[in-house]
């Protein structure tokens, strides 16, 4: 969703991270013990972030290639969705993509799914979690969510901010260095999108599911 977030940004949209682990599990042949590997994807991260206009990241270093749907999860994103009260959240897809398996890590699916139960009911209920009361943080209520990688909902045409996605990812360089057939790979699965979304050829797109949630 990095070519989204471009746009956002590009429009003077103030847009913040929250990253649920910092990547200190990542599949990589590297030798870096857990914390080292922590801060370099983090040090990663933060340059992708730059890349397409995001400063403000925030990581709630749960452990990687460990994430599960609990209560502290979505008591730790309802605080960070407290703090910042944003109109819009995007997140990733609770569901499993049978189809490409890669773009379904558990990770992944729980932190969506964590995200989804902290907007509703968890951010706006004052009796969830009443210790964000006592740390200042009154209830909020997020309009709406953009779920990513959905197929079913609708897209953003990132034509003009793909390469700004691109050179994110490329940021990534612990686990993307290796990956000569990036640059190829990110506009194939753009252009598809685009072509499902009925943009005409040559143009890119994410897609998303848009959930009401006021």
């Amino acid at each position: 969703m990095a070519g989204t977030i471009a746009r956002l940004t590009s429009d003077g949209v103030e847009v913040s991270y929250c990253l649920v682990t910092s990547g200190d599990a990542g599949g990589d042949s590297s030798t870096l013990n857990y914390e080292e590997r922590a801060r370099l994807r983090e040090s990663e991260q933060g340059a992708a972030a730059a890349e397409v206009g995001v400063r403000d990241l925030s990581f709630l270093k749960y452990p990687d290639g460990r994430v599960e749907v609990t209560l502290d999860l979505r008591r730790d994103i309802a605080r960070v969705i407290r703090r910042w009260r944003p109109d819009l959240v995007l997140t990733q897809n609770p569901e499993r993509n049978w189809e490409r398996i890669f773009a379904s890590h558990p990770d992944h699916t729980a932190a969506g799914e964590a995200t989804l139960r902290a907007v509703y009911p968890d951010a706006r209920n004052p009796h969830a979690f009443p210790e964000l009361l006592s740390e200042g943080l009154e209830p909020h209520v997020v309009p709406e969510v953009w779920v990513g990688g959905s197929v079913n909902g609708f897209a953003v045409d990132i034509t003009d901010t793909i390469d700004r996605k691109i050179a994110a990812l490329r940021r990534h360089e612990s686990q993307v260095s290796g990956r000569d057939d990036l640059e190829e790979m990110v506009r194939g699965w753009a252009a598809a999108t685009g072509e499902l979304a009925g943009l005409a050829p040559g143009r890119f797109a994410e897609g998303f599911r848009r959930v009401i949630t006021a």
